[in-house]
């Protein structure tokens, strides 16, 4: 076997199932999970038409490169949202959703022949899928904290010089999970720099760009490159998805943009790998990235849901409204002394509601874990579900038990 697969931790779920063994929730509580992250509004109906009706693909062997159309839908987005200009035959991949795309991205770029051992530089908390693409590439990981008193912003500043100078791939996400932080242009102003300084590809994860609360859509990764000059998008690729932003986590369907040099190494591992798009998916996909009606409509749906719950929570919990993404990231009260698992395991057992614990989101890294204290609330079931969990967590924090 892969001697690698040893390094492997536990996904936060089963340590989240792990926690809760032995735990026989209230009874008389129907339960309510904000767990997961995975959107529960309805998927949009022309995207399931454009699905079935795709079915005749299934006779053919899809292209890794995806077709024609189906990348000029990507370009299309991407001239819609951000006002930027690719070439779907070079600029664009389609991929099975973002996660297998950030894992495969890491073994194409990743050498791991380097002395000394190549570094992938990951937030911290993270997607734990950094991780495990970055170990199974061969590569050391580095975990940089993200700020409570800068608003969650990743604290750049404060790696050392010796660990960029071996970076190979440095992960990005923002809008961020699970602190909904959105990065600003200075900070990718800083990060490019150092990228041109030392050689390192930086994969931006936008799976969350289009669920935010103010008028103002989050900065993306190719945008800020634009604004900057840097249209050759030198060693960046951003990777998004329609899971959050279409309601389709099943459909697996999203796309990397980006660096074109990156790009023609990407479809050739991609090519061997196996990866191509079906042609029913690809359809759905196309009119998915074509409509932005859904998205808008859904948007609203998250923004009602946060102005009905964060209100209910900050009395009782250090929480606020994100910059972006349909997480709540939130501080356990002072009594529970930082220990998020044994409040998530409390709030479980009394009040039947699934929370996530930060510190199983995040590494402790420097004798830290920027996740120790906070739990992650994903506000992804209906308003008045997410209500109902919220007065429960209420309840739960003044009940003093």
């Amino acid at each position: 076997m892969n001697p690698l697969l040893s390094k492997l931790q536990p996904y936060p779920f089963e340590r989240l199932r792990q926690l809760f063994a032995g735990v026989t929730p209230n009874p008389a509580l129907t339960p309510i999970s904000l767990g997961i992250g995975e959107p529960k509004h309805p998927t949009p109906d022309f995207i399931k038409h454009a699905l079935t009706a795709g079915l005749g693909a299934l006779a053919a062997y899809p292209a890794t490169a995806g077709e024609p159309r189906l990348r000029k839908s990507f370009t299309d987005w991407l001239q819609t949202r951000y006002g930027l200009t690719l070439d779907p035959a070079t600029q664009v991949l389609p991929v099975n959703g973002s996660r297998e795309a950030l894992f495969a991205l890491a073994q194409t770029v990743v050498d791991a022949s380097a002395n000394p051992a190549p570094i992938v530089v990951s937030p911290n908390p993270f997607y734990q899928i950094y991780e495990g693409a970055a170990l199974l590439a061969g590569a050391d990981t580095y975990y940089v904290p993200s700020r409570a008193d800068r608003n969650f912003a990743v604290d750049w500043d404060s790696v050392p010089a010796e660990v960029w100078a071996r970076a190979q791939l440095v992960f990005v996400c923002s809008p961020g999970n699970p602190t909904g932080a959105v990065m600003p242009l200075d900070e990718w102003k800083k990060l490019f720099a150092l990228s041109d300084q030392h050689g390192f590809v930086i994969a931006s994860d936008e799976c969350y760009s289009e669920i935010y609360f103010r008028e103002e859509p989050p900065l993306g990764g190719l945008e800020a490159a634009a604004k900057l000059g840097r249209t050759d998008y030198r060693n960046l690729l951003a990777l998004t998805s329609l899971s959050k932003r279409s309601n389709v986590p099943g459909l697996r369907s999203g796309f990397v943009a980006g660096d074109a040099s990156i790009i023609k190494s990407f479809l050739l591992y991609r090519t061997y790998h196996g990866s191509a798009m079906g042609g029913a998916v690809a359809a759905a996909s196309i009119a998915a990235w074509g409509d932005e009606r859904h998205v808008v409509e859904n948007r609203a749906q998250y923004r009602a849901k946060f102005a009905a719950v964060t209100p209910l929570l900050e009395p009782v919990l250090d929480v606020k409204l994100p910059d972006a993404s349909f997480y709540l990231w939130a501080g356990v009260p002072a009594r529970w002394n930082g220990d998020d698992a044994t409040f998530a395991r409390a709030l479980y057992a009394q009040y039947n509601v699934t929370v996530l614990p930060g510190s199983y989101l995040a590494r402790d890294f420097g004798g830290v874990n920027p996740g120790r204290g906070r739990i992650r609330m994903a506000l992804v079931a209906g308003t008045d579900e997410c209500v109902a969990a919220a007065s429960r967590i209420v309840q739960f924090i003044q009940s003093g038990q």
